[in-house]
């Protein structure tokens, strides 16, 4: 990897840093200015849900100019949503501003690795990538709270800042910094030689090309397994983090700094899985890795046979290596694939919304789970849900941990044995 890549890997973390900070900056935000606890939720899924309204568009929009310029323009767009929060904005709205930046963000940061490298540096490439974004988001996490925590809020006070800012403004304002810093390494992109594409301005022109591209890349045999793949990846990983701390409070009886550390440990995982799969396994090979996925899905119902914190620790860690194992060496399949069928942004903007339509299917699945199974049915409610669990005799935490290892695993087994048919009929490499 030369120079350029690690410019890219550099201007993708602090903008991912600045991301996952900010989250936790607006939460307290919003606790200051005591809003509704429906707000905090609303805050997430108006980041998320930018990347499913937005993926008929962000791909057309980073293929039509130099994915550097484009990665610079939605950086912008984070800043501009980040200082609105900072001057008075509803945090809402702030933040779906940022995360709009960030859906149209992302083909670009994509498809520039595409573009950029040879095919078979792509599975070594999405290592460093992954771990950078995974990295970012634990950087990310801790020092929103450090800034927006009682510590910096204590040390305002004494400060001539105090009659200007809160803490959670404070941090606000230390995270604009973060998106200049990328905005500054943004400057410093190569600029590559690729037949861009021209934008049109015709929703229903974009629509119609989006959706065909959809189409295309879920009917390529690799295409299709690599996409189900990941999908389920990223919406298992979303939901795995509400499990997680669910598990850990209710179950093993931790605080919830203490259950925010076994989430970190998930990611860390992640990480060190991400970055053996970068070294050990080729492209070419991408689908030998699809065992590590079922395996997940087991270890997951084992959590309910932990309850030491060492040990739960050290199961979330090997639970994460092995999503970072099986997921780098198809994401780079998928990004491979899709790059040969439609070009690098539309592949990716295909990518996220499959992705992102998984993380809202699967935590909306979660949230009816814990509604019906971790307290009384609310009056006027459907009870047959209630009866079902009372004629289970099991605890409400042993349903929802072992419903969901049993939907991974049984997902990737599924997964498992369309490939191998399609190594039978000779339209999949082994």
């Amino acid at each position: 990897m030369d120079r350029g890549f690690f410019i890219i890997l550099g201007a993708q973390f602090l903008s991912a840093l600045a991301d996952n900070a900010l989250f936790f900056a607006a939460l307290a935000l919003l606790k200051e200015q005591h809003a509704p606890e429906w707000h905090l939720s609303m805050l997430l899924w108006c980041f998320t849900v930018s990347y499913v309204v937005l993926a008929p568009f962000a791909g057309s929009f980073a293929d039509s100019m130099h994915k550097g310029r484009a990665m610079m323009i939605c950086n912008g767009i984070k800043l501009a949503g980040c200082v609105g929060m900072l001057v008075g904005a509803p945090p809402i709205l702030a933040y779906a501003l940022v995360g709009f930046g960030a859906a149209a963000y992302s083909p670009a940061k994509y498809g520039i690795i595409t573009e950029y490298l040879p095919h078979e540096k792509l599975v070594a490439a999405n290592g460093w990538l992954e771990g950078a974004t995974v990295g970012a988001i634990i950087f990310g996490t801790l020092l929103g709270g450090m800034l927006a925590g009682a510590q910096v809020s204590s040390w305002l006070q004494l400060t001539v800042l105090s009659p200007y800012f809160t803490a959670a403004e404070f941090a606000i304002a230390l995270i604009v910094l973060l998106y200049l810093a990328a905005a500054w390494l943004n400057m410093y992109v190569p600029r590559l030689n690729v037949v861009l594409k021209p934008l049109t301005l015709q929703p229903a022109r974009l629509i119609g090309e989006f959706w065909h591209c959809v189409k295309r890349l879920w009917q390529d045999p690799q295409g299709q397994l690599s996409l189900g793949v990941t999908t389920l990846f990223w919406g298992a990983g979303a939901t795995m983090r509400l499990v997680v701390l669910n598990w850990a409070i209710i179950w093993l009886h931790l605080s919830m700094q203490q259950a925010t550390q076994l989430v970190a440990m998930v990611a860390l995982g992640i990480a060190a899985g991400a970055v053996l799969a970068g070294h050990y396994i080729p492209l070419k090979r991408a689908f030998r890795v699809l065992p590590a996925g079922t395996m997940m899905g087991v270890l997951v119902i084992i959590m309910l046979f932990v309850n030491q914190y060492w040990l739960a620790a050290v199961l979330m860690f090997v639970v994460g290596v092995l999503s970072g194992f099986f997921v780098v060496p198809l994401n780079a399949m998928l990004q491979h694939r899709g790059h040969l069928l439609m070009g690098a942004g539309h592949s990716i903007a295909v990518q996220n919304f499959n992705e992102n339509i998984g993380i809202l299917v699967m935590v909306g699945l979660h949230a009816l789970l814990v509604k019906y199974f971790s307290s009384p049915v609310p009056a006027g409610e459907p009870e047959i849900v209630q009866t079902i669990f009372k004629a289970s005799g099991m605890p409400p935490m042993y349903i929802i941990i072992t419903g969901f290892g049993l939907f991974v695993a049984a997902t990737m087994i599924y997964i498992q044995r369309r490939y191998r048919r399609g190594v039978a009929a000779g339209i999949m490499h082994d």
